[in-house]
Formats: C-alpha cells, sequence, structure tokens
C-alpha cells in the first residue's frame, strides 16, 4: 500500500509534463477561419460541411438523437482504436508501467480545459458514476433533506430515492416551469423547497429532457447562502455550453464526456473543489491516501484506459473548432429547426428560446399525438431519428442535432412535423 502511495506521489509531478502524443490523422481537419466571430461561422454551411466530413455517418438515417451519445470524429475514434492495439499487445506492463502516468496527464489536460486544477478532478467512466459518488458519498443522517427538481435524470433521482429508503432522508421535488420568464423564477424555485433541514440540493445544469439552462450560478449561490452542498449535473453542459467552471461558482460536478466532448463511450469526469474533497467519502475502499487527496476517488479496479486516453484526442478536436464556436452553431441549428417548427398549427416547444435559457438540445410536440407516435412517424415515414419524452410536463420528442448535422437534415424534420400535425 505505501508502495502505491509513493508511487502516486512520484507521478504527480507529471501533472506539467507534455501532452499524451497525438496520433496519426484519419481526417484532415478543417481551418476555422479566424477573421469570422462564432456568430458567423455558425451560419457558415461549407465550413460545416467540412467539419462534418470528420465524421463518420450513417447515410440511410438523419440521426437527431445525439444527446444518449454523440457520434465521435475519425481522429478520435482512430486514436480509440490504436490505444486499443497498443493495451492489447503489452496489457499487464502498460497497466503496472504506465496507466497511471498517462492518467496524470490527460486529468491535467482535462482540468486545463475545465479551468480547474488537476488535483480537484477525477475520470470516471460516466456522469452517473460521477455524480452518484456525491449523492451517495456526501454525509447526510435520518431526517435531513435533499432538494431535486421534477426534471432531473431519472438515474440521480434514484440514487436520492435509495437513501431515502436506506436512510431515512426526506426528498424534496421542485416543479421546474418549462418557460421561465427569468432566472429568478427558477432561484426562488429551489428557495421554497429549502428548509432549516436541507443538507443537499442537485441543481442540472442543462435539462436532457428539454435542453433549458438553468442559473446555476445563482443556485450555487443560493445553496452556499443557506449551508446546502449544491451538486451540479452537467451531463449535457461540458463541452456544449462555452464555460469554465469556477464561472458556475460549484463545488461539485459531474459530466459524461461521451457526450458533447465526443470521446469515446464510457468516458466521465468529476470535479470536487478542493477544500471539498475530504468530505467525500470512496464508494470503493482505500485507505491508502488523505482524506484530502481526490485520488482516494479512482480505486475502481481495472479501467478502460483505451477509453480514456483517446479523451485526449477529442480535446484536441473540441479545442481546434473553440467552444464558443461549436455552442453558437449548436444554439443556430436548435432555433433553425425550433422556430420552423413553432410556426405550423398544432405543435408546441417544450423548452424556452430566449439564448440565456437554452442550448443546441430541444423538445417538441404535436397536439392530440403521443410522443411515441411522433417519434415512430418520423422515424417510418422519413427516417428521421428522434427520441420519445413521456416525463410529466414534457410531452414530445427530444431533438439534438450535432456538429455533422445539415439544415436540409433539420428541414426533414420539420417537413414531418407539419404533415403529421396536418
Amino acid at each position: 500500500m505505501a508502495g502505491r502511495r509513493g508511487f502516486l506521489q512520484k507521478i504527480s509531478g507529471l501533472a506539467a509534463a507534455a501532452a499524451l502524443p497525438r496520433l496519426a490523422s484519419a481526417q484532415p481537419w478543417p481551418a476555422v477561419p479566424g477573421q469570422l466571430s462564432p456568430a458567423q461561422l455558425a451560419i457558415d454551411e461549407v465550413f460545416w460541411a467540412q467539419v462534418a466530413r470528420s465524421f463518420m455517418v450513417n447515410p440511410d438515417v438523419t440521426n437527431l438523437e445525439n444527446g444518449y451519445l454523440c457520434a465521435v470524429p475519425q481522429d478520435v475514434l482512430e486514436a480509440h482504436l490504436q490505444q486499443v492495439r497498443r493495451i492489447n499487445a503489452e496489457p499487464a506492463w502498460y497497466m503496472r508501467r504506465h496507466q497511471f502516468a498517462d492518467r496524470e496527464q490527460l486529468k491535467q489536460q482535462l482540468a486545463q480545459l475545465a479551468g480547474v486544477s488537476a488535483d480537484e478532478v477525477v475520470i470516471t467512466r460516466n456522469a452517473t458514476e460521477a455524480l452518484e459518488i456525491l449523492i451517495l458519498g456526501l454525509p447526510m443522517r435520518p431526517g435531513d433533506e435533499a432538494v431535486i427538481s421534477d426534471q432531473d435524470y431519472p438515474n440521480m433521482v434514484e440514487a436520492f430515492r435509495m437513501r431515502e429508503r436506506r436512510e431515512g432522508i426526506k426528498v424534496n421535488v421542485v416543479k421546474l416551469p418549462l418557460h421561465p420568464t427569468n432566472d429568478q423564477q427558477v432561484v426562488d424555485a429551489y428557495a421554497a423547497a429549502i428548509t432549516p433541514r436541507t443538507k443537499v440540493m442537485l441543481a442540472t445544469h442543462l435539462i436532457n429532457l428539454t435542453g433549458q439552462v438553468l442559473p446555476v450560478k445563482q443556485l450555487c449561490d443560493l445553496g452556499r447562502a443557506k449551508g446546502v452542498e449544491v451538486i451540479v449535473d452537467g451531463a449535457h453542459s461540458f463541452a456544449h455550453l462555452d464555460f469554465a467552471l469556477p464561472q458556475l461558482g460549484c463545488d461539485y460536478f459531474g459530466t459524461s464526456l461521451h457526450k458533447w466532448l465526443c470521446a469515446p463511450l464510457g468516458a466521465g469526469m468529476l470535479y470536487i473543489k478542493q477544500a471539498k474533497i475530504a468530505q467525500v467519502p470512496p464508494l470503493f475502499g482505500d485507505a491508502t491516501l488523505p482524506a484530502t487527496d481526490i485520488r482516494k476517488l479512482e480505486r475502481v479496479g481495472t479501467q478502460p484506459c483505451a477509453n480514456h486516453l483517446a479523451i485526449a484526442e477529442a480535446i484536441r478536436f473540441h479545442q481546434h473548432l473553440g467552444g464558443a464556436v461549436k455552442e453558437a452553431r449548436l444554439r443556430y441549428l436548435r432555433t433553425y429547426w425550433a422556430e420552423r417548427a413553432s410556426r405550423i398549427p398544432g405543435v408546441y416547444l417544450n423548452m424556452p428560446l430566449d439564448p440565456a435559457r437554452s442550448s443546441g438540445l430541444g423538445n417538441v410536440g404535436i397536439r392530440g399525438k403521443t410522443p411515441t407516435q411522433i417519434a415512430d412517424y418520423l422515424l417510418e415515414k422519413h427516417r428521421v431519428f428522434t427520441v420519445a419524452i413521456d416525463h410529466g410536463p414534457v410531452q414530445g420528442i427530444r431533438v439534438t442535432p450535432h456538429l455533422f448535422t445539415s439544415l436540409a437534415d433539420l428541414d426533414k424534420l420539420v417537413a414531418g412535423l407539419k404533415e403529421l400535425a396536418g
């Protein structure tokens, strides 16, 4: 055990080392015109057609369901495959001699992207793992309370419900408005659910059902003022919206990297502010590291290292385009289809259009049609793939374009909605 601790301390100095080497390019990336603003570049269809060639897309289906899992660029795919071959050729040698040093270098790159310290970052398999380390780990006693919303991700909700059954805590549920008129309306809804017994609050940065963006900075400020720990679910916001974690003012943040960062399946990230690490116990046993060392949360057994190593190439692709450019393009695509769909009689939107409260992800419904009927019709009649959302107040299909999505793809969606609503 002491040897492992010493090894980790030795390699911690590698955080400032050179980045993991870039592998052979599968498809040249298009040059990003520096003279154009993100808003100008967002509508440059010639440029985005070049970007689309960085992806391998099934031509038989128009995929507008990229919120579950985003496709990776060909370079990222090739990097992943090369790392699989590398580790397969030297499995135990790699795991014993290179695994930890490579992870430290990768954490440094992720931390730089997020605007935090590598000593505050853990690489996980997904957002669920990252967030449940917090939800199941933060100390709560019988009678303590947690605040969640009626639009939080089911896995997070179930984790709180499990603590409710096991430990006797109480879970209070906020009813989020689909079309808030201002940030204070959302903040007030959470504030009303907080009591003197509230210990933890979950705030989803970007709602996976509708694409609504919550004012998490204000919610983190609210929690801090009330003495409530705030966990931010950033599964859909990281590398989708252009921000750095310090701008959110959060102490805890979990995300999936195989969504909008376009990393391989099975990659996520957990951030814990340094001052808060000591109070988060590992879900898996580790008695070798100090409570203040975030590496205590990494002892989860043998990990899919090839998946993680390819994150470095996904970061390069993201940085090549630029976070502001990606956000502008995704918002433009959402606005393009949503504005056209909203003019169809019988069609309604389940998300705000205000740029301050919306993203590239959206949700649309048709009066008199179930979400499943809409999704099935679009797929069967127009080969447009979406996902039905039947979740309390949210009744519609989720539409999530991606960087390879063309305006012609969105025209198919709008034509299908018009035909079905007609």
